[in-house]
């Protein structure tokens, strides 16, 4: 039984209860019970070797302790999607819209320390407001640091034992974010935030900006997306790496006319992993300013959607591979790049996609483990556009979800049915390939807009993927739902064309019109490249299920359009359904897929789960949350 000593500190109108807490940093992993990193490690492999709950057990699941959030507002029905890290019996969580942080008794889910940012107007300004998705934890010898990035987007270092800022690190443990970015020109917000924890390794805290959706951005104009390090210890800041290169750097050439001087966004909004031994940090690259348009932006855009290993010490680009030319889907790198030392020797990096490709590459060199191929994509026709005539595509491992939409995907459930999907995708164009462009919302050819799977939200997305470095399987949650590319002028923007308002993807009587699953979990052994199986996410939700026009139809289990949270162990695979899934959380044969036993929840698993041990025992965290229902945290356990 580990010693706990209780003290109560007062600072300002902030009351903070504390405790001393705990391969992620020195002397705590997964490997002894604990859940130090956002991923579970620096690897991100989202793996536990605890095996005290197994398949002989789990149905007996039991809720040991909960945690409400409705206390830490304003407004607590909202999704919340942080996953709480676990050190030496404590768990730390953000929490709350104003992204407090507490320290809770691991156990029992005793307060033992709050901390509130308290931003003010820097807060009410914020693109990205909210709980975040998590902590990030450093450690040496007694000393121990909890990091956060507030919605107003200032890197703060807490003592670990107290909640206190460390007086150490920068301005009495801040450092204002805001400063020496690279502003859009004539824009007066800075929309620039994270809700990602930061990536800590080798005593360097390193940061990935966030900004607005900028589906119908404001401006062709916006602040650039560079990476900064620091000092775990002191604060100083360390390197930048832009990921829109100036003038004369590498990766300029590939931004045509001046477009690396007008375009902002490439941030790296999703968390990042790296290797201490090697000494690199891998950067997961967002698309450029917008979405939907690059007409102002010519070129391929490096380093935009591109996956880069960089010098942790300095900031050096080691190697590069970009995953998407001149982006126009909004398909930002969404994840965290898994890195795994496979039964077969290699050590790889793979970065999941939100078009459902696995990009696979040896770690050190960022050589391809299986060919990747330029191929042909189409051209599309939006005036002012420039357009690549080519895209890589992994010849392995296959796509783990639907890519390209044709009449043969629409649903057939009945003939009336198919008769009605065939009419209701009558004013739009299809996509003969994934890389099928946007259209105009007014093209000359009457249609409105161009389907095309997957949607901007994935294929995977922030939830990551799930990797067994005993077998090398990758389990890869995943979302098949249409999207609409269609593109307008937009009257209040400098911006030629954005996505168009009022053209949606159409339904049939109530029904999605693609053929199911409508989510998916896929397992994948990256020793071979091969799938080893796929199954929808979930049940046939009742408003299928029950759909007067499917009376009499004999459904199968299509899932829903959701993407799975997922954490694997010595024995099993477990999933949530996600945001806008239902309350099942499920444990899997991660052999075969096969479901092992079911868990009613509260409500629907919105933060990626994890799990610990403490004093014996191990337990299943995840934060629930969804509709008017305040969020909480959920700790299971055995009897």
């Amino acid at each position: 039984m580990r010693k706990r000593l209780i003290s109560s500190l007062i600072v300002g109108a902030t009351v903070l209860i504390s405790a001393p807490a705990a391969w992620s940093q020195a002397g705590t992993d997964v490997y002894s019970g604990d859940w130090t990193d956002y991923n579970g490690n620096m690897a991100a492999q989202r793996y536990s070797p605890l095996d005290q709950i197994n398949a002989e057990n789990v149905g007996s699941l039991q809720i040991a302790w909960r945690f409400d959030t409705s206390k830490f507002g304003p407004s607590p029905e909202f999704n919340a999607t942080f996953t709480p890290l676990e050190v030496d019996g404590v768990i730390y969580t953000t929490i709350g819209a104003h992204r407090d942080i507490v320290a809770l008794d691991a156990t029992n889910g005793q307060v033992l320390w709050l901390w509130r940012p308290q931003e003010g107007e820097r807060f009410d300004a914020a693109p990205r407001k909210g709980s975040g998705r998590g902590l990030s934890f450093w450690r040496d010898g007694d000393k121990a640091r909890i990091l956060t990035i507030t919605p107003g987007f200032s890197l703060v270092s807490l003592d670990a034992k107290t909640g206190l800022p460390d007086p150490e690190f920068g301005d009495n443990g801040w450092i204002d974010m805001q400063p020496g970015l690279r502003l859009g020109q004539g824009r007066e917000d800075l929309d620039i935030g994270s809700s990602m924890p930061p990536f800590v390794m080798n005593d360097v805290v390193v940061v990935g900006p966030a900004h607005r959706v900028s589906m119908r951005p404001p401006s062709k104009y916006n602040v650039k997306g560079d990476v900064r390090a620091y000092s775990v210890r002191t604060g100083e800041h360390l390197w930048t790496f832009k990921t829109i290169p100036e003038r004369g750097e590498y990766g300029s050439d590939t931004w045509l006319g001046d477009g690396a001087e007008i375009s902002g966004n490439a941030g790296v909004w999703a968390p990042m992993s790296g290797d201490p031994e090697l000494g690199l940090v891998y950067l997961p690259v967002e698309s450029a300013t917008g979405d939907r348009y690059g007409g102002d932006r010519p070129g391929d855009n490096l380093f935009a959607n591109a996956l880069v290993a960089v010098d942790i010490a300095t900031g050096e680009r080691r190697w590069h591979y970009q995953i998407i030319h001149h982006d126009i889907w909004d398909w930002d790198n969404p994840s965290a790049p898994v890195l795994a030392d496979l039964p077969n020797g290699r050590k790889i990096v793979m970065q999941v996609t939100k078009q459902s490709f696995v990009y696979t590459f040896d770690r050190a060199t960022g050589e391809p483990i299986w060919p990747i191929e330029e191929l042909p994509v189409p051209i599309g026709d939006v005036p002012g556009e420039w357009y690549s005539a080519t895209q890589p595509f992994p010849t392995k491992p296959a796509a783990f979800d639907q890519q390209g939409f044709m009449e043969d995907d629409l649903i057939d459930f009945t003939p009336e049915l198919r008769a009605a999907a065939l009419e209701s995708v009558k004013p739009f164009r299809m996509s003969p390939s994934v890389y099928s462009p946007p259209s105009l919302a007014n093209a000359a050819d009457g249609t409105t807009g161009t389907l095309s799977l997957p949607s901007a939200t994935g294929g995977a997305n922030w939830e990551g993927s799930a990797l067994d470095p005993e077998t090398g399987i990758l389990y890869v949650p995943s979302r098949s739902e249409l999207a609409v590319l269609s593109v307008a002028k937009d009257e209040n923007s400098d911006v030629a064309y954005s996505q168009a308002l009022g053209v949606r993807v159409p339904r049939v009587s109530g029904l999605p019109i693609i053929q199911p699953p409508y989510g998916r979990i896929t397992a994948i052994d990256m020793n071979s490249g091969d799938h080893v199986w796929q199954m929808a996410n979930a049940d046939t939700p009742d408003a299928i299920a029950n759909n007067p026009a499917l009376a009499g139809v004999t459904l199968p289990r299509t899932g829903v359009p959701t993407k799975s949270g997922l954490f694997v162990t010595k024995t099993l695979l477990f999933a949530g359904e996600g945001v806008g899934g239902g309350n099942t959380f499920r444990a899997h044969d991660k052999q075969t897929g096969e479901i092992v036993a079911e868990i009613e929840l509260p409500n629907a698993q919105t933060g990626v789960p994890m799990t610990y041990e403490h004093n014996g025992k191990q337990y299943i965290a995840m934060v629930v949350s969804g509709g008017s229902t305040p969020a909480e945290l959920v700790v299971y356990a055995l009897p």
